[in-house]
């Protein structure tokens, strides 16, 4: 069997943390900024984990050798 390639869009887009969980961005912080509430932007700051089931699917096929 052929090694399986992990997505490059993917690399970019998520991280693993130590406990095997799937960090990612937040939205809606790019553009228009000006149309977009103050609470809004203020909680598009940093990044958040993904739901138990999304973090499943982006490790088993989008990082498919990201540790745990």
């Amino acid at each position: 069997m052929p090694k399986m390639k992990t997505k490059s869009a993917a690399k970019k887009r998520f991280k693993l943390t130590a406990s095997g969980k799937v960090k990612g961005n937040v939205a809606n912080k790019r553009h228009c900024l000006t149309a977009k509430p103050n609470d809004m932007k203020r909680q598009a700051r940093g990044t958040f984990i993904l739901f138990k089931a999304d973090g499943e699917k982006v490790k088993q096929y989008y990082l498919p050798y990201g540790d745990k």
